[in-house]
């Protein structure tokens, strides 16, 4: 078990073990010992009843959390033509076709996430894939990140807009918000993440759900959370 200094143990203190605490309390006591000297993210760990073995029982999807997540996003556009003018209206980072492909092929990584036109996809896919792959930022229309509409996804993730998935061990780690937020905007973007979680549940999967979840800070110890009412 790893270590920890004087502070983190002394923050653990400030968490009752045996009790799951409901969005609103947790929310309230991450604000508490998020003492670091950063604005610390604030995420939310599911453990779901899925196999995550099963390909027909993984979890993919996008959230809108009404107060966003805090943090700037910035994205590339790949497309061409009259999209590009559209991107950089709508905020894009940078934008481009043929040319911006070449350059993040040659080593240019400066952004968060990556949009592309359905026309555009066959050259990301042979030229890209494996360099953006792995880091999940390869477009996916299952992630909201490919379609016609290059202004509309890009201003998605500039509001607040994330992906979320199952890993290998059928659990799905997500931010929620800055220790900065608002508790009740940390507890409502909580609740849009639990709602878009449910619309996405497998049919094929059985039983509970959403077993388990922690809300978490960057530095900070897990608070358990009740689901009772998240589920209700």
């Amino acid at each position: 078990m790893p270590k920890h200094g004087k502070r983190y143990n002394a923050l653990v203190t400030k968490v009752d073990r045996n009790k799951q605490y409901t969005i609103d309390e947790a929310a309230a006591l991450v604000k508490e010992i998020a003492t670091a000297k950063f604005d610390e993210t604030v995420e939310v760990h599911f453990r779901l009843g899925i196999d995550p073995r099963k390909s027909d029982q993984n979890v993919r999807g996008t959230v809108a959390l009404p107060h966003g997540t805090g943090r700037t996003v910035r994205v590339a556009a790949i497309t061409k033509g009259e999209n590009v003018a559209a991107a950089e209206a709508a905020g894009a980072d940078v934008a481009g076709g043929d040319e911006l492909i070449e350059r993040i092929a040659g080593g240019f990584m400066d952004f968060d996430a990556v949009v592309a036109t359905p026309d555009m996809m066959a050259a990301v896919g042979q030229k890209l894939a494996r360099l953006l792959g792995p880091r999940g930022l390869l477009p996916n229309p299952k992630s909201g990140t490919v379609g016609p509409d290059i202004g509309g996804m890009i201003k998605g993730l500039k509001a607040g807009r994330i992906e979320f998935r199952n890993d290998k061990t059928g659990v799905v780690h997500a931010p929620i918000g800055k220790a900065s937020f608002e508790s009740g905007n940390l507890s409502a973007n909580f609740s849009a993440l639990v709602s878009a979680l449910e619309a996405a549940k497998p049919g094929s999967a059985k039983g509970t759900f959403l077993r388990s979840a922690y809300l978490t800070t960057t530095m900070g110890p897990s608070i358990p959370l009740t689901l009772s009412s998240a589920t209700a």
